[in-house]
């Protein structure tokens, strides 16, 4: 059996014969396009495939922060208390001097799952409410919003008391728990 050694002219020849045959394989750098191609592609997929419940969740809990920001505001001007509660459609703002119609929720599917603190005083059957005012340090509150389509996707919307409303951790513990005894 005859073989070739690099360099001699058989091996050349085979070279020559066997891509003249189309017997041609890929250079590295059109698997790099092609691998490049793919990834694009599935990038764009995932962008496209966000988790549109949670991101209308989110924009709920940036919506909720700031018109009770605005209502604790008008509180302290007004000098005179208002009252946030939760409505099944939406939520209120009772107190005002130039009355707040209720507010739907953006989506249909929010829901109030919790309110911090509980008011003992208040019938269990009606929905919670949340003091806004007019003093300037609050005790500290929190609305815990859900979703009715994916009921693990909640948002917390909370306040210690002296800092404005805010998005908070959903799985962190109520600021209105810190200061209870058991």
């Amino acid at each position: 059996m005859q073989t070739s050694a690099a360099g001699s002219p058989e091996r050349r020849i085979c070279r020559r014969t066997c891509r003249a045959k189309g017997q041609r394989g890929f250079t590295l750098i059109e698997l790099m396009v092609v691998v490049l191609i793919v990834a694009l592609a599935s990038g764009m997929v995932a962008f496209s495939l966000r988790d549109t419940q949670g991101i209308a969740l989110e924009r709920e809990g940036q919506r909720l922060a700031a018109m009770l920001e605005y209502a604790r505001a008008q509180s302290r001007l007004q000098g005179t208390p208002v009252r946030w509660r939760a409505t099944p459609q939406g939520f209120a703002l009772e107190g005002l001097n130039k009355p707040v119609p209720e507010q739907p929720w953006l989506s249909e599917d929010t829901r109030v799952l919790d309110v911090l603190p509980r008011n003992p005083a208040i019938d269990p059957a009606t929905l919670a409410s949340l003091a806004l005012g007019p003093e300037p340090v609050l005790a500290p509150q929190s609305v815990l919003l859900g979703s009715g389509q994916t009921p693990g996707n909640t948002v917390r919307v909370a306040t210690d008391g002296v800092r404005p409303f805010a998005i908070a951790p959903a799985d962190a513990a109520a600021p209105a728990t810190a200061g209870r005894a058991p």
